[in-house]
């Protein structure tokens, strides 16, 4: 019986060991600076500034995730441990998609997440809100003379502040007719001129041109971070641009780390895997870690965090604990 039994234990750690479960494993991944550089490639680059000198560090952090397959004994190893989070395949790559899928989704949210950054970053600046470029169509009628980044400020006269009033003067005008479009580019402002084409989906012409609404700036942001998928970077990213336009020093020469999604009003959202978030930043370093108010609960839950951390709602709760730690006083903590 001691034999047939030594012989069962061995079979099923094997078959524990072989057989794959539907789970994966998440883990704390790398850090980014968004004041920094990868591959000698600055993270923000603000188009039409000088670059500024920083002296501390604004750390995205992130997770790193296993591919399907996990084994059995993996899976279980992974419960076991503390700085490993166990969950089933089909929260992170849905059953509907597949894995590459899954990834283009993914970076669509990342660059979403972008913009939403760069909003809320001008907006805090104080840069009104104009019509915007955000790209072009491939036969675009404005293909010569119009380029993402620029402010479409009036066209034939008529004052185009938002996006009804651009699309109410647009219909107005007749197909293939030659129109006066006075924009602004880099804080220039210039006139250029633009024969319309045939609106599809109503009455009137169009530029050939995909638009927003946000803040426009005398300068671009262009960010460069292709190993990051998802909307989380948000905050990170926001205090970057914030820092390399708006020249004050954030940091003070600190390591901040933190995470949180963002909306273009500065409003701070929740993520997920912040247990492994705030074990990244410990990896890191970092001096303080910023939370997204929606996610302390669950920080607190797993024990005492191992870095200092601050309770963020908003875009201006972030900057005022930075403030206060650049102050030397303790920001609001998790709680």
């Amino acid at each position: 019986m001691l034999a047939a039994g030594s012989v069962l234990l061995v079979l099923f750690g094997l078959l524990g060991a072989a057989v794959p479960v539907p789970y994966v494993a998440q883990v704390p991944g790398p850090t980014y600076n968004t004041l920094g550089e990868i591959g000698g490639d600055p993270v923000i680059t603000i188009n039409g500034r000088d670059r500024l000198e920083t002296s501390g560090q604004l750390d995205i952090t992130t997770l790193n995730v296993t591919g399907a397959g996990l084994s059995l004994v993996q899976a279980v190893r992974g419960w076991l441990d503390d700085e490993t989070i166990v969950v089933p395949e089909e929260t992170v790559y849905p059953p509907d998609r597949s894995e590459e899928e899954t990834q283009e989704a993914n970076r669509e949210a990342f660059l979403t997440s972008e913009e939403a950054a760069t909003s809320a970053a001008l907006g805090h600046l104080g840069y009104p809100v104009k019509v915007v470029v955000r790209g072009l169509a491939e036969d675009s009628p404005s293909a010569e003379v119009l380029q993402e980044g620029d402010a479409v400020e009036a066209v034939d006269g008529e004052s185009t502040p938002d996006l009804n009033t651009l699309t109410d003067v647009l219909t107005g005008i007749a197909p293939g007719s030659e129109v006066e479009v006075q924009d602004s580019r880099l804080g220039q402002s210039g006139t250029v001129t633009v024969t319309t084409a045939q609106a599809p989906d109503r009455e009137g012409s169009l530029l050939g041109i995909s638009v927003r609404e946000m803040p426009s700036a005398p300068f671009t942001v262009d960010i460069q971070l292709e190993k990051v998928g998802g909307p989380s970077a948000g905050l990170m990213l926001t205090l970057g641009i914030v820092e390399l336009s708006g020249g004050d020093d954030l940091t003070g020469g600190a390591l901040v780390a933190g995470t949180g999604t963002i909306d273009e009003q500065g409003n701070v959202g929740r993520i997920g895997g912040i247990t492994l978030k705030v074990l990244a930043a410990e990896d890191a370093g970092a001096d303080l870690f910023l939370v997204p108010a929606d996610n302390c609960a669950d920080l607190l839950a797993a024990g005492a965090p191992p870095v200092q951390t601050a309770r963020v709602e908003t875009l201006h709760d972030a900057l005022t604990a930075l403030d206060d730690l650049r102050a030397g006083r303790t920001p609001t903590p998790c709680s």
